[in-house]
């Protein structure tokens, strides 16, 4: 029995093609036959697009000049109507307004935002309570009497528009 090293092996495998497969594992031979399978797929497919690609080309009439053809056609700007800033006006005149809802008034039914916007505007009227109340040492009652006053009258005043 004969036993060969690395070296000898591989020249072996270069002297001796036909007999070469013997000599490598099955792994490697496993291998060598996926590869040539690849490689025998991927040329087939090549081939198909090429041949595609040929009777593309040859059913394509050849067109010359263009030029003539995008002269009839209408450019783009003739094709869209323009608006201008006076159309623009004219058409938010037509518009029907958009009823909004009525905000509510329960402090529950409120979204987010408009418990915040609520919350802000009660802080600042009552900060502004407080500075008239500072002013005003005499008589709190009366500051704070004259400041729902004219409270309610703006509320008032807000209410019919």
């Amino acid at each position: 029995m004969y036993v060969f090293s690395t070296e000898c092996v591989k020249y072996q495998c270069n002297i001796l093609d036909a007999h070469s497969l013997c000599l490598f594992t099955k792994k490697e031979k496993m291998k060598e036959r996926r590869d040539r399978w690849l490689n025998k797929i991927s040329s087939i497919k090549l081939a198909k697009e090429q041949q595609v690609a040929q009777a593309k080309r040859a059913a394509m009439p050849v067109v010359g000049d263009m030029r003539p053809l995008a002269d009839a056609l209408p450019e783009l700007c003739q094709l869209i109507p323009s608006t201008t800033k006076t159309s623009r006006k004219a058409s938010r005149k037509n518009r029907v307004p958009v009823k909004k809802k009525p905000e509510p008034t329960d402090f529950s039914l409120m979204k987010p935002a408009q418990k915040r916007k609520l919350l802000e505007s009660e802080t600042s009227r009552f900060s502004e309570a407080v500075k008239n109340l500072a002013h005003t040492k005499t008589n709190p009652l009366a500051a704070i009497g004259e400041h729902l006053r004219k409270r309610l009258k703006q509320e008032e005043e807000q209410g019919p528009s």
